[in-house]
């Protein structure tokens, strides 16, 4: 990781201790309440994160776009570890009942 990189990456780390996704789109870096983006269909977030089959299909090849690509890779795990605490929470409830 390159410095500017290594700041890029402390801000969004710190952005995430108060529970905020960031993840890179096609206006710039977004900022999004994880429990909030998490809410939404599959789709909507696979898009939200460029990782739906159809968009990033088409972007394979833009070497331009894969400077940045680290960042949604990163929000990608951010969100997997969320979706899984929480099946965790509701599966827990659930034993409860």
């Amino acid at each position: 990781m390159n410095k500017q990189q290594e700041k890029d990456l402390a801000k969004i780390q710190e952005r995430e201790k108060n529970g905020v996704v960031c993840f890179i789109t096609f206006e710039g870096v977004m900022g999004a309440n994880l429990d909030e983006f998490i809410k939404q269909p599959a789709e909507g977030i696979l898009y939200d994160l460029i990782r739906d089959k159809v968009t990033t299909l088409s972007l394979a090849d833009k070497s331009e776009i894969m400077r940045i690509w680290w960042i949604n890779d990163y929000a990608v795990a951010v969100v997997i570890e969320k979706l899984k605490s929480e099946i965790d929470r509701l599966s827990k409830a659930n034993d409860h009942k």
